[in-house]
């Protein structure tokens, strides 16, 4: 007897279990394809997949422009719903790839025009922020030097072997400072420029990760570079992660015309994907309130919703260029590789 009764609990237990692994795979995937940079806090994506009964899965592809590349070599059988993280310095070629399907999310309202710079609608804009020069508050303060304020400015001797920036063909804020210089100087004048700036001594590292943390004199204090290239966000991270905890910031950035490039991140949904609703769902939710608000202390990026509120830090030490350098997409795209190409045989040969 007690056998047959365990013999039946056993069975209810199995069909128990059964019925909720059952239930568990009814639950969909949706999968978002995007960059190494991309965080997301884990209640805000936890809320989304509760509100839509899904279960969302982030598959991060390296940087912006290798993950790209790999969305482009699978259109038409797709990685994923959605891709996140291409932006203006790779729009028109993502889009020139047909690889995305359109829509209007009804959260695109009131973001302001200039994110806006598909008008095919294939891809939503969801943050942005400004590539600047960073510099060392104590370093000029100690010097008795006045902080530059222009391009123009740092190829005066005063500055010479003071500054660090990243090599364009390596590395994102590189190649957006480049861009800069060439929106400014113009493609007539800018290598020009790049001269006198290697004349001046400029530091040129690999990546972003060298220049901030080896070069840079305020971050680790070893550095002999008091100025580097570097995100208008940096100053409000260097408070956040500060330890010992700071209430000021040792950094600070150079906002002036045409001294910071902004870049802008795009999401759109892959063609090819077999669950577009939810993948509508999600572009929606991108500019939710919740998501649009996690962004600062998640990817140190801003978001393009006016009305999101920023974090205290990023109100008191981050800065946002009034004149930011800015470039036609379909411009960069065209010729993005010959700037490189050029840049590289002046400057590094």
């Amino acid at each position: 007897m007690k056998h047959a009764i365990f013999i039946i609990f056993f069975f209810c237990i199995f069909l128990v279990g059964c019925t909720t692994a059952e239930n568990s795979d009814k639950i969909p995937t949706l999968t978002v394809v995007t960059h190494d940079s991309f965080s997301v806090s884990e209640g805000v994506i936890t809320k989304f997949e509760q509100d839509n009964n899904v279960r969302v899965v982030f598959l991060k592809s390296g940087d912006a422009g290798v993950a790209l590349n790999k969305v482009i070599l699978t259109k038409g059988n797709p990685l994923g719903d959605v891709f996140f993280g291409v932006d203006n310095t790779f729009l028109s070629r993502a889009l020139a790839e047909g690889i995305f399907e359109p829509y209007v999310s009804p959260n695109i309202a009131s973001v302001p025009d200039s994110f806006r710079l598909d008008e095919t609608s294939q891809v939503t804009p969801v943050d942005f922020g400004d590539v600047c020069i960073n510099y060392d508050i104590a370093w000029f303060q100690t010097n008795n030097i006045k902080v530059p304020e222009t391009l123009e400015d740092l190829t005066n001797p005063i500055y010479k072997d003071k500054l660090v920036v990243e090599n364009p063909a390596t590395s994102s804020p590189g190649l957006a400072f480049l861009l800069a210089t060439i929106a400014h100087f113009g493609e007539d004048r800018y290598l020009n420029y790049w001269q006198s700036l290697k004349d001046n001594g400029v530091v040129i590292a690999s990546d972003w990760n060298s220049a901030y943390y080896s070069n840079f004199s305020a971050s680790s204090g070893k550095g002999s570079q008091p100025m580097v290239v570097s995100y208008a966000s940096s100053p409000a991270a260097e408070v956040i992660f500060a330890d010992p905890p700071r209430k000021d910031a040792p950094t600070a950035s150079i906002t002036g015309k045409d001294t910071c490039f902004r870049q802008i991140e795009f999401a759109g949904i892959l063609k090819g994907t077999q669950k577009e609703a939810l993948a509508q769902k999600f572009i929606d939710f991108l500019l939710s309130k919740s998501f649009q608000e996690d962004i600062p202390l998640q990817m140190f990026m801003y978001p393009v919703e006016p009305k999101a509120a920023l974090p205290k830090e990023f109100s008191a030490f981050a800065q946002n260029a009034e004149q930011p350098a800015i470039m036609d997409p379909k411009m960069i795209a065209e010729n993005r590789e010959r700037w490189i190409r050029d840049w590289t045989e002046k400057i590094l040969k």
